[in-house]
This record gives C-alpha cells, sequence and structure tokens, in this order.
C-alpha cells in the first residue's frame, strides 16, 4: 500500500498516457490524440524499467499505443519501485533526454516485413554506430511498421545481447490448409490379366485373372471425408484465412449401392468396371456350351464367359472382358481382354477386337486387333495380327507363316517364315490404331474450327444490327445461334487435346524391334519405324531395329 501512494500514477493525459501502480498489477491507459505529440513507445518502455516492470506483456503494450482507445489494459503482474522514483507529476519526457552526440552513436537499423507478412526482422548494421540500438528503439519501429502481433521480446533481447545482424522480432502464425477429400478404393485392378502361376512357377495361360470379382454386399469404396483449414494471423495482426478441404463426389455406378453417406457397396454379384469417375459392377453371362443357333448374338454388358465353342458367322460383344475356352471359328468376337483358349480359325471372316489384351493358342487365317498386346502361343498361320503395344509368338512352337503383323513396339517369336520362303510382312514402330484415331480426330477438329470461324463471322455481322428493330422470332434465333458456339467451342478444344495425346503415345513408340528367338527365313518384309528390309539369308537369334534410318540387326 505504501508503494501504491509513492507511486499512484505516471503520466496523464496531458501526456497522452497513464501508468497506474496497483496492487493488483500494472495498468496502462493511451488517450486518443487531439493533435498534440502522441505518446511514444519508447517513453513506454523506458518507464516500464525505471519502476521495475521486467515481465511484461508487450503485444498489449503495442496493441494498446496503437489503439489509443482511452481504455485501461493491464500490462503486468508485478513491479519494484525503485528509491529515487519521482512524483505523480512526473512524466517521461525528461527520463527519456540524451545528448545528442550519444543518439548519434547507436548503430542504425531497419525493419524487414516479408512478402507474406509472416515474419519481421531486424536488421541492424553495426558498423554505423558504437552503440547497439536498445530494446525500445526496437519496439519503437516495430510500431511505426504497424507491427503487433507475434512480437518475441526475448528474441528481440537475444539478439541485441548477443549483437548478431539479423533475427526475427516478430513471426505470425501461418494458416494451415485442409485435406480434400479422397477415395480409398477397396480393390486392385492391377492383377487382370495375369496368368496364375503354377507350382513349378510356370505361368498358366489358360487361367487367367481377366476380371475381379465381388459378392452383393462387398465394401467397394469409402469416401475420406475433406477437413477444414486452421486460419493464420501475420504480424499485422490480421486474420490470414486457409483454405478449407475441398469435396469430391461419391462414384458411386451401376449395380452398386450407397451405405452410410460415405461407403460403396456391391449390389450385385459380378465384375468391378472402374472408369475413375464411377466405380460399378458388371454382372458376367455364362454360356455352359456353344455359341451359336441356340444362344444367337451375344451384345452384353458386362463380362462373357463361354464355356465351349464359338461357331461360324456369331458375334459375341461385351463392355467388359470375353473368355472362351474352346474354339472361335469364323465369328466375330469384340471386348476388353479376349481370352481364346482353344484358338482361332478365321476362316476368312469375322474378326477378333480386343480393347486391351487378347491370348489365343493359334491363330489361322484370322483377323485379330488388340490395343494393347496380342500373345499367341502357337502358331500365327496366315493372319494378319495388329497390336497397339506388342505382338508375342513365343509359346513351344512359336511360329508366324505368312501374313502381315503390326505392332506399336515389338514383335517377338520364335521363328518367322519357313524353309518355302513363304512372303510374310512385319511392321513396327507405328500404331495403326493411333495413326487411324489421330487422322479421324484431326479431321473431326479441322471441321469444328472451321465451323467455328463461320459461325463467328456472322455473329460479328449480326452485332453491327439494331436488335431493337428485330421481331421477336429473329431475336430468339440469334440467341440460339450465340449459344450453339459454346458447345462447338468445347469439341474443338476436347479434339485439340486428344490430337496432342495421340500425337504424344505416337512419339514414344517410335523405336519399334523385331526379336528372333530361333530363326527368320527368307521371304520376310519387314518394316521398321521408317525404314525397310528385305531377308534374303537365314538368319538365328537376331534383333531388328533402326539406327541412322537403316535397319540393323544385333543378337538376340
Amino acid at each position: 500500500m505504501e508503494d501504491e501512494k509513492m507511486i499512484p500514477h505516471v503520466g496523464g493525459q496531458e501526456a497522452g498516457y497513464l501508468f497506474e501502480f496497483k496492487p493488483d498489477g500494472v495498468f496502462l491507459t493511451v488517450y486518443p490524440s487531439d493533435g498534440s505529440v502522441p505518446a511514444v513507445l519508447s517513453d513506454m518502455c523506458e518507464a516500464l524499467k525505471k519502476y521495475g516492470v521486467i515481465d511484461y506483456d508487450i503485444e498489449i503494450l503495442v496493441h494498446t499505443l496503437r489503439e489509443a482507445a482511452g481504455k485501461s489494459q493491464k500490462l503486468a503482474d508485478h513491479f519494484e519501485v525503485p528509491f529515487d522514483c519521482p512524483g505523480e507529476e512526473e512524466t517521461l519526457e525528461k527520463q527519456d533526454e540524451k545528448p545528442a552526440k550519444e543518439k548519434e552513436e547507436y548503430a542504425k537499423f531497419t525493419i524487414e516485413i516479408t512478402k507474406d507478412r509472416m515474419k519481421s526482422i531486424v536488421h541492424i548494421d553495426y558498423e554505423t554506430g558504437k552503440l547497439k540500438p536498445g530494446m525500445d528503439m526496437i519496439m519503437e519501429a516495430l510500431q511505426s511498421k504497424n507491427v503487433i502481433f507475434g512480437i518475441d521480446s526475448q528474441a528481440v533481447e537475444a539478439g541485441l545481447e548477443d549483437g548478431v545482424e539479423k533475427f526475427t522480432a516478430a513471426q505470425g502464425i501461418p494458416a494451415i490448409s485442409g485435406m480434400d477429400a479422397h477415395i480409398d478404393r477397396k480393390f486392385n485392378l492391377s492383377i487382370r490379366g495375369k496368368p496364375v502361376l503354377d507350382k513349378d512357377d510356370q505361368a498358366d495361360y489358360k487361367n487367367l485373372n481377366l476380371v475381379v470379382l465381388v459378392k452383393k454386399g462387398d465394401l467397394l469404396a469409402e469416401r475420406i471425408l475433406q477437413t477444414a483449414g486452421t486460419s493464420g494471423r501475420n504480424v499485422f495482426g490480421d486474420e490470414v484465412m486457409a483454405r478449407h478441404g475441398k469435396p469430391i463426389p461419391l462414384p458411386n455406378g451401376k449395380n452398386t449401392v450407397v451405405k452410410d453417406e460415405n461407403s460403396i457397396l456391391a449390389d450385385i454379384d459380378g465384375q468391378i468396371v472402374d472408369t475413375g469417375g464411377k466405380i460399378s459392377v458388371d454382372p458376367i453371362l455364362s454360356i455352359s456350351g456353344d455359341v451359336g443357333v441356340s444362344t444367337g448374338n451375344i451384345d452384353f454388358i458386362g463380362a462373357v464367359h463361354v464355356s465351349d465353342n464359338v461357331e461360324e458367322g456369331f458375334a459375341i460383344k461385351a463392355t467388359g472382358d470375353i473368355e472362351i475356352k474352346g474354339v472361335v471359328s469364323g465369328a466375330t468376337i469384340e471386348g476388353q481382354n479376349v481370352f481364346i483358349s482353344g484358338g482361332i480359325q478365321g476362316m476368312h471372316r469375322g474378326k477378333i477386337v480386343a480393347h486391351g489384351d487378347l491370348r489365343a493358342t493359334f491363330a489361322e487365317n484370322a483377323d485379330i486387333q488388340a490395343d494393347g498386346t496380342i500373345y499367341i502361343m502357337g502358331v500365327s498361320l496366315h493372319s494378319r495380327l495388329r497390336a497397339g503395344k506388342k505382338l508375342i509368338v513365343d509359346g513351344k512352337r512359336g511360329q508366324v507363316i505368312g501374313g502381315a503383323l503390326a505392332a506399336g513396339e515389338e514383335i517377338r517369336a520364335k521363328i518367322i517364315g519357313n524353309f518355302m520362303n513363304v512372303s510374310t510382312r512385319l511392321s513396327v514402330g507405328t500404331n495403326p490404331m493411333l495413326e487411324k484415331k489421330y487422322q479421324d480426330t484431326c479431321k473431326e477438329y479441322a471441321d469444328c474450327k472451321k465451323r467455328l470461324l463461320q459461325l463467328t463471322k456472322t455473329l460479328n455481322t449480326l452485332g453491327k444490327i439494331d436488335m431493337s428493330k428485330l421481331p421477336p422470332e429473329r431475336l430468339r434465333q440469334i440467341r440460339s445461334l450465340k449459344m450453339s458456339q459454346f458447345p462447338l467451342a468445347g469439341l474443338a478444344e476436347r479434339d485439340e487435346k486428344i490430337i496432342h495425346t495421340l500425337e504424344t503415345e505416337m512419339q514414344n513408340i517410335k523405336k519399334g524391334k523385331i526379336r528372333v528367338f530361333d530363326t527368320i527365313f527368307p521371304g520376310v518384309k519387314m518394316k521398321v519405324n521408317s525404314a525397310m528390309k528385305n531377308i534374303q539369308t537365314e538368319q538365328k537369334r537376331c534383333t531388328f531395329y533402326v539406327d541412322e534410318d537403316v535397319v540393323r540387326t544385333g543378337p538376340y
């Protein structure tokens, strides 16, 4: 109580600030400026130091001084009164007086605010003065820069005491972005098309994982929800808004059911089909016996399993995989991955199309096309085979006799041609399906751009007409014409992206090669990229490739 009587307050309304030393702590009031000289931070710091206030909240001090709202704010819980404390009428202007010469000897410093406003860094050039800047000088400089948040007085004190040239005086709190929602798939489609290994670790191409099956009620995927971001605050005290995580729709497709808003379950037994945007379940059509007169043609959304043969003149078309245990004779087959255990007798009619890979025991007078890889375990005889990636004929016999074979990346066989020099044509380094799609898309893109250009010219001409003088029907036609340009522009943009993608894919398969494990006979004519070569003599265990636009021969 005696201390309270000795120094009931320091400063006053005229000084612009008021320190009150009370039993329960030290309080500061900063009055609104009325045009007189405003209170200075250095005065405040000096006063607190003079009256033994060591542990005080510098952020509250700076904020109170900046706000100048005339409200009392508590700065500290304790203070000590020195023996030579002044009376209550004394202000701090005289206390801070120093000779001009001494002030000039202080080292110069600058306050740097980072671009993101998250740090306030003090740079001190000690070559410009003999004395270190005081704590009050740093705090006053921070105030002049409007730095009021995240001030680390201990870091400032340590930086000054250690005499470092650069230290962080204030540090904001960065915002933390939320996590985007994502789909956790509970299945693995990468196992499709991989043959089962027998006890001797040999690939059994008659037993393939061509489909990924699920039962009704199986969990297919879960949605992991997005999280909210956490806002931050910069050194100016401004709130830094955080980016919240983005939601994602459930990719529930056909024959699935949603449970608890975030889980997808299979609604039927069947095969998983994942397009990226949708997860669906396709049922499997199992045919016990032949596909022929008793069944008619098959056109099915899903997978098809045939236990026996596909007879001449019939067709199977499926969106999923097709597995045929018997022989395909002069039939048309189209599906995703196609596996034909008994082989293909083309009979110069029908066609086999696989949008993925194709596997067959043999091919005779067949027309086969696959976007992926074609595997023939036995013999390819007088057949037309086209593969987007590889064409492999390397079973126990693994022989290609006659016909025309084309692959984007590689043709590999045990034997090509025969001792009778049967004409056999090979082509690698170009993808025939990609080339056709590229040409078709380029034509569609050119037509679309031409129509769009004509439409733009028409609209520009109509834009010069006074619309207020046109009848309602004519105005509706013009509005319809304007609206038609948007889907047309979207179509052109889509085609342009497809063209770029196809160009990239075609560039990636330029280095084609032909590999012969055993023998290649005369009569074989090959094209590797754009280079041609006719085989004149029998060669063994070799690889053909292009170097400097010439077909070279190397070891297998």
